[in-house]
């Protein structure tokens, strides 16, 4: 992959439990882990890269950074998010063009999911 200038090249997540973490996001999203250590670990299969910090001592907070991931059906994402032990904070809502829900991850880290109607 190459790197572009000003682009967005990696997002990075406060981390409270690696073990949690990588169970919700493997079973919700389908994402891979890379571990580099006992308090950090990559993540790859979101379309961008990024990782769970723990060495940094920063605590999951809201509001904060607002990650959005887009899905194609927004109730099935709903429903896989819930399985996976995913916390919804904020219920469906439409908006013009489209619909998004918020939720918590097993850290406390809050994000969306939006789909076009």
């Amino acid at each position: 992959m190459t790197n572009i200038n000003h682009s967005i090249n990696y997002i990075e997540f406060p981390l409270v439990d690696a073990a949690k973490t990588k169970e919700f996001y493997h079973t919700a999203f389908g994402w891979t882990f890379t571990d580099w250590g006992p308090t950090y670990i990559s993540f790859s299969g979101a379309g961008v890269k990024g990782g769970f910090n723990l060495e940094s001592g920063v605590e999951p907070s809201a509001p904060g950074v607002l990650v959005i991931l887009y899905a194609d059906d927004l109730s099935a994402t709903e429903a896989q998010i819930k399985q996976a032990g995913g916390e919804i904070s904020t219920p469906a809502y439409a908006f013009p063009g489209g619909r998004r829900f918020h939720f918590k991850d097993p850290n406390g880290n809050e994000l969306a999911v939006w789909s076009e109607t």
